[in-house]
């Protein structure tokens, strides 16, 4: 099998939690690790399209998306949602994991066991 790869942020107990289990499993992984390596507007995309859930699930309402001032309504396209991400990544929820073309926001940290099947 090929490493899976986990976009990641090594202060989020959710992306340590998937990468966990991962690991136990012994799977290769390849960790990006999102906020020092920027996700070009190709990689949002690809997770746009790869994950389940609708684009706006990919988006953090977080503390910082507040401080932002950001509206929710207007983050629901891919389009708008690849813009937000290219200038804000700290608001792409995470851990977002690959296998092969399929993705899933592993929150829980357990979802990731759904691309084990």
């Amino acid at each position: 099998m090929d490493p899976m790869q986990v976009y990641f942020n090594p202060s989020c107990s959710k992306a340590r939690g998937a990468v966990a289990i991962l690991r136990d499993r012994g799977i290769e992984l390849e960790i990006v690790e999102y906020l020092e390596q920027h996700p070009s507007r190709a990689d949002l995309e690809r997770i746009v399209d790869a994950i389940p859930d609708p684009p706006a699930a990919l988006v953090r309402h977080d503390k910082r998306f507040a401080e932002l001032g950001l509206d929710p309504t207007a983050y629901e396209t891919k389009v708008q949602v690849v813009e937000l991400l290219l200038e804000h990544p700290e608001l792409m929820e995470r851990p977002v994991v690959f296998r092969g073309d399929r993705a899933v926001i592993a929150r829980p940290s357990e979802k990731v066991l759904e691309l084990l099947d």
